[in-house]
């Protein structure tokens, strides 16, 4: 009889105790050391906003900083996979590592939220690049932002700068084929390194061709060094910049030599000067507020990409977690393609929406004209 009692209690007590609960991984791999700090550090510190559970379902993030290093770059993509098994990865800061990191994140079958701003990682969509969404505005629709401008100014010829990386590079693809088809002229194109403490060749060449404006395609401080070299050296005509240097740095570094930058970039960046009825603003104030109450500062709109990577994935999730428990390589597949069908998602860059030939899906409502006055990024009327 006791005995029995004994069972029946042990029994009860064991249903009383709760099943495990399911738990997600997802790695974060930024640029919090090395030249492109200024874009890391804020998707660091994002790490700590992004929602820690989906219904009864726990995250956990993995964060590892790859200093803007290709190779530690792929060695960490290497490490989250192996030694902690990741579901989902956001990340990196930087496009060279972003590309470095495609094969093995398609190897092992990882969704891959990328928070830089060229689209090479996302097109063309090849065996890579299925695995890898991204939460940034495409090159191409900044650069169709800048050459409307560009047109409405009377500007016929420009001069080109850009990193000698892929940023660069898929700039210069980008905007030259625009370009042609806007009857604005490149008649110089130049690069540089970003690690580079001197662009005077670049820029005397650029001088010599007597350009109307110029267009320098880099990110974060080492943007800013064509620039205030240009300015220097008496350039007077127009300033473009991409939505890379997106930054308060890109301030603070240039001072009254970047006064009358132009720049498209997302709404976030102005969001003070963006009318209520925007979707995107309540999103963006929501970020900004946690981000401030956290740290005590606004965050550049860089985190924000790390933190619209959160929201895409809190929508996708649940339809994976109906088809596969995480940890496997079943729910990745499962997370890939309902990430692949996400709509409609409001984030603080743009509203996204996903298709199986689009893993960017911002359109025209992810941009704003931008220009610096009186050391402020102002919202510049289209």
């Amino acid at each position: 009889m006791f005995r029995q009692l004994l069972r029946g209690l042990l029994a009860a007590s064991l249903l009383a105790v709760p099943a495990a609960q399911a738990q997600i991984k997802i790695g974060l791999m930024v640029s919090a050391t090395g030249p492109t700090s200024a874009i890391g550090i804020p998707q660091k510190n994002t790490g700590a906003l992004l929602p820690a559970k989906i219904g009864d379902t726990t995250i956990e993030y993995i964060q590892l900083d790859d200093g803007g290093d290709t190779t530690r770059a792929v060695q960490n993509a290497k490490k989250l996979i192996q030694d902690n098994n990741i579901d989902a990865l956001i990340g990196p800061s930087t496009t060279p590592n972003a590309l470095a990191i495609l094969p093995v994140i398609a190897e092992a079958k990882v969704p891959l939220m990328a928070t830089v701003g060229t689209q090479s990682v996302v097109e063309p969509l090849d065996a890579n690049r299925r695995w890898v969404f991204k939460t940034t505005q495409n090159d191409d629709l900044i650069a169709e932002a800048l050459l409307g401008h560009m047109v409405k100014s009377n500007v016929k010829t420009v001069g080109f700068i850009g990193f000698n990386d892929p940023y660069g590079e898929n700039w210069y693809k980008v905007f030259s084929e625009q370009a042609a088809k806007a009857g604005v002229s490149i008649v110089a194109s130049e690069r540089y390194v970003r690690q580079d403490q001197s662009v005077t060749g670049q820029t005397l060449k650029l001088l010599a061709a007597k350009p109307d404006a110029v267009l320098v395609a880099g990110v974060g401080g080492p943007g800013v060094l064509p620039q205030t070299t240009l300015r220097d050296q008496g350039f007077r005509g127009v300033i473009y910049q991409t939505h890379g240097i997106a930054t308060d740095d890109f301030i603070r570094l240039g001072g009254a030599k970047v006064e009358g930058t132009i720049l498209a970039a997302g709404p976030m960046l102005v969001i003070d000067e963006i009318p209520d009825s925007n979707p995107i603003k309540a999103v963006s104030l929501r970020y900004i507020q946690a981000y401030e109450k956290l740290y005590g500062t606004r965050p550049a709109t860089f985190g924000a990409n790390t933190y619209d990577s959160g929201l895409i994935l809190q929508h996708a999730i649940p339809d994976a977690l109906k088809r596969a428990k995480p940890g496997t390589e079943a729910f990745r597949v499962a997370l890939r393609d309902a990430l692949e069908n996400a709509g409609n998602v409001i984030g603080c860059q743009g509203v996204f929406n996903m298709t199986p030939t689009n893993h960017n899906g911002m359109d025209k409502r992810a941009r704003v004209l931008i220009t610096v006055r009186d050391g402020k990024f102002r919202y510049l009327s289209d």
